[in-house]
Formats: C-alpha cells, sequence, structure tokens
C-alpha cells in the first residue's frame, strides 16, 4: 500500500478493500484524479483509498494520471548525531528539492541539502523510503516522488537557510527534541521518522 498526500491528507493506494466506514472508496484506473484532488483541497474528502487489484500497477496508473517530479532529500546526521531540519513556511520540514538534468538521483539529494542549509561533506550512508504527495503548480496538478537518503556529515560551521527558497531557519536538532518537533511538520516527514525509529531509537 502506498501513502499519497494531498494537503497533508492521506490517499491510500491498495489492491485491499477496507473494512472501515470513514473513507471514501473509487477505483483507481477509473477514477477522475484531478476531481478528486480538488475536493480533498476543498476539504469536502478527508480521507480516501484509491483501489487497484494488482498491487505491481498501483503507483504506475498513478503516474499515467498525473505528471511526476522526481525529487531527492537528505535526512543529515551529524558527528553528535543531530539532525539538520529546516523551517519554511511555518513548518519544520527537511531539506530536498527537484532532480536536474543529467543528475542521479543522489546528486540531486546532495546538491539540495548543500544549497538550501549550506551544509557540506554530505555522505551517502542510506537510502531510505519514497514519499508521495500531489501539490499545484502554474494551474497543473504533479505528483512529487522524493527519494529520502540517510546522510552524515563532520560539518562544523553554522548552517545558512538558502533565502530565495523562503528558508528561515536551519538547526541541528538532538533526537530527543525531535518528536516534539514532529507536531509542526509534514505527514511525509513524520512517515520518514515512523521508518527510521525501528533503526534509531528517538
Amino acid at each position: 500500500m502506498y501513502k499519497v498526500f494531498v494537503n497533508d491528507k492521506p490517499l491510500f493506494l491498495t489492491n485491499q478493500v477496507q473494512k472501515e466506514t470513514d473513507f471514501k472508496l473509487f477505483l483507481l484506473e477509473s477514477v477522475d484524479i484531478k476531481k478528486l484532488i480538488v475536493k480533498i483541497f476543498q476539504h469536502k474528502i478527508q480521507k480516501a483509498f484509491l483501489y487497484h487489484p494488482d498491487e505491481k500497477l498501483i503507483m504506475k496508473t498513478l503516474r499515467a494520471k498525473l505528471p511526476v517530479e522526481k525529487a531527492g532529500g537528505g535526512l543529515v546526521y551529524n558527528a553528535n548525531g543531530d539532525v539538520l531540519f529546516i523551517f519554511r513556511n511555518g513548518k519544520w520540514d527537511l531539506a530536498k528539492g527537484g532532480m536536474e538534468k543529467n543528475e542521479t538521483i543522489e546528486q540531486t539529494a546532495i546538491r539540495e541539502v548543500e544549497e538550501e542549509t549550506g551544509v557540506t561533506g554530505l555522505i551517502i550512508t542510506e537510502k531510505l523510503q519514497k514519499t508521495y504527495h500531489i501539490f499545484k503548480r502554474n494551474g497543473r496538478y504533479k505528483l512529487k516522488i522524493t527519494q529520502w537518503f540517510e546522510m552524515q556529515t563532520k560539518y562544523e560551521g553554522t548552517p545558512q537557510g538558502q533565502a530565495d527558497e523562503g528558508i528561515e531557519k536551519v538547526e541541528w536538532v538532538n533526537l530527543k527534541d525531535i518528536p516534539m518537533l514532529l507536531e509542526n511538520s509534514y505527514e511525509n516527514i513524520k512517515l520518514l521518522f515512523e521508518e527510521e525509529k525501528s533503526n534509531v531509537s528517538i
């Protein structure tokens, strides 16, 4: 099952029909995805399941309905084990951004972290999960697929937020403070730390 967020509300892509009552169920193959997205943005639908019988074709079917933007991002640890966060649009987030021509997704993730935070000396230590969200740009809805990487750095300078990207603050956050900070973050970022918890005690 995939979770795709629309305005921080979940769309569940599944090949199983759930026995619940508080959601709308649509057939992924025939749904008018743009009308559904609009209803979610208008708060008319809080949670929806998109059903497709073949799990292997679920994401392929969604990608055929929306333009896709690929992005890479970093969950970055320093030598003290603190995690690098940015503050933008009133919420805590992790550095990430869109893939450029002739880049690998690993190169994208490192470049975006460097540009958005000023932190250098990044080494990828693990490939993490992908997260999915739908956003609107220039009047069109797009599916953003972000591949996340765990990174390490020995950087000791002062991080600097990329002003033209609207980043107000960049901070190293102690593991014990992360749960409180995630209360004012995005669902995709919370999802990332749910997976991270199984590897590191947060």
